[in-house]
């Protein structure tokens, strides 16, 4: 069975979008974690790391939600957008760095499909 199929029916299409933003954040927040963590200057990114941490495991969480159609997906696709945002906030402190410019633009997509999701019957 792949990832599309289930025994009931197909993911539909907003679905499968909240679950590949959500995918894509979750692996975008890892690597700019990483980047964060061989980084000079820990304490200023403190709040980044945090923001980064949260929003990776909870766009990771969500997917896996919303791919069971869980009762609890719309839930968690409220609260995941709201942590992709919040991490949007967070690496948009550093301006400079292009990898938090890169994660900051996928956290947004991802805020954007969630609360498309929270708002979809599942």
């Amino acid at each position: 069975m792949t990832q599309q199929q289930s025994a009931a029916s197909p993911l539909s299409t907003e679905m499968q979008n909240a679950i590949d933003a959500c995918m894509s954040c979750h692996t975008v927040c890892e690597e700019a974690l990483s980047a964060c963590m061989t980084m000079e200057g820990q304490t200023a990114q403190t709040q980044i790391m945090r923001a980064l941490m949260d929003c990776s495991e909870l766009t990771r969480i969500c997917a896996d939600l919303v791919m069971r159609r869980s009762p609890m997906a719309a839930e968690m696709c409220t609260l995941c957008a709201t942590a992709c945002e919040l991490c949007a906030e967070a690496c948009m402190s550093m301006p400079d760095d292009t990898r938090l410019i890169h994660c900051a633009e996928a956290c947004r997509r991802c805020a954007e499909t969630c609360r498309t999701m929270a708002g979809a019957a599942m």
